[in-house]
């Protein structure tokens, strides 16, 4: 298959690298592809600028819109999410082999706030510029001209991410005192879902990419502590009102799931584990040489 990943940064790359060795032709666009995995042929391009958009490879048989802000601010959720996608379905708009096309979009579309569960059939009513980029970004891809799949990817952690574990090893990170949840994907299980609904007949439209359990903020950080051997967070006392803008929801991925996807990473304990738990350290072995040190 001839594959396009717009946007090929963290989740895009490790995307990329998957299909490759999966023996898929990828083409891995950015502004700087330098970094891009071994095979992956580059394009060095601005998805918000349309005119850097023009020499894309034909004949393309999925395209996959990986881009990530880069920062939050309004004017770049508008570039990467509402610009780019409409500059990247007018650059395609002339091919007709493309079967289906897969957009990243976020758990923060939705804005429940008191820890219930939600799913695809949640009502997703963004009140930050960040969400309503997002969908309309979603929007976008449905409406256009080829088979459109959004996944609402949660908050991504894995290899070079480990600003919590930072914020933990300096006691600068502090436990709620009632229950509130985070959702978390590993990077390596979003390209895994990616790659696995591109492999699909006839996927749905709409899925969450979060892993399999929910994850209780003071529980999470409580355990991040005891795995790098550092004292606990506090717990905070501050009203819960007070920390709203958190997020406070469960979201389910009982729909990805249910089409065979199996989960690298299961929870935050597998994936954590994996990536950063210390390595042992290996006790020097004994020695009767004459020459070793005292």
């Amino acid at each position: 298959m001839r594959v396009l990943i717009a946007g090929c940064g963290y989740v895009g790359s490790a995307l990329a690298a998957r299909l490759v060795a999966d023996n898929h032709e990828v083409w891995g666009l950015r502004r700087n592809p330098d970094r891009l995995p071994e095979d992956v042929r580059p394009i060095a391009a601005d998805i918000s600028d349309a005119r850097t958009l023009r020499d894309l490879p034909s004949d393309l048989d999925y395209v996959f819109y990986t881009a990530a802000a880069g920062g939050y601010e309004e004017a770049r959720y508008q570039a990467a999410y509402v610009q780019g996608p409409r500059n990247l379905l007018d650059a395609l708009s002339s091919q007709d082999s493309i079967k289906r096309v897969f957009f990243t979009s976020s758990t923060g579309v939705y804005t429940q706030q008191d820890g219930e569960w939600v799913d695809e059939t949640s009502p997703a009513e963004a009140t930050h510029f960040s969400g309503k980029a997002m969908l309309d970004g979603e929007r976008m891809f449905r409406e256009g001209p080829f088979p459109a799949t959004s996944v609402r990817l949660g908050g991504i952690y894995g290899p070079g991410r480990a600003q919590t574990l930072d914020r933990i090893r300096d006691r600068v990170i502090t436990c709620p005192a009632e229950p509130s949840y985070l959702n978390l994907v590993h990077r390596d299980d979003c390209a895994g879902i990616l790659h696995h609904l591109m492999q699909l007949d006839n996927p749905e439209e709409l899925y969450l990419g979060v892993d399999c359990e929910p994850a209780e903020r003071g529980e999470m950080y409580r355990w991040l502590a005891n795995m790098l051997g550092v004292p606990e967070p506090p717990t905070d006392d501050a009203e819960p009102e007070g920390r709203r803008t958190r997020g406070n929801k469960r979201c389910s991925n009982a729909r990805i799931l249910a089409t065979g996807y199996t989960f690298l990473h299961p929870t935050y304990r597998e994936g954590f584990q994996a990536a950063f738990a210390p390595r042992p350290v290996t006790p020097p072995v004994s020695s009767t040489d004459d020459t070793a040190p005292d």
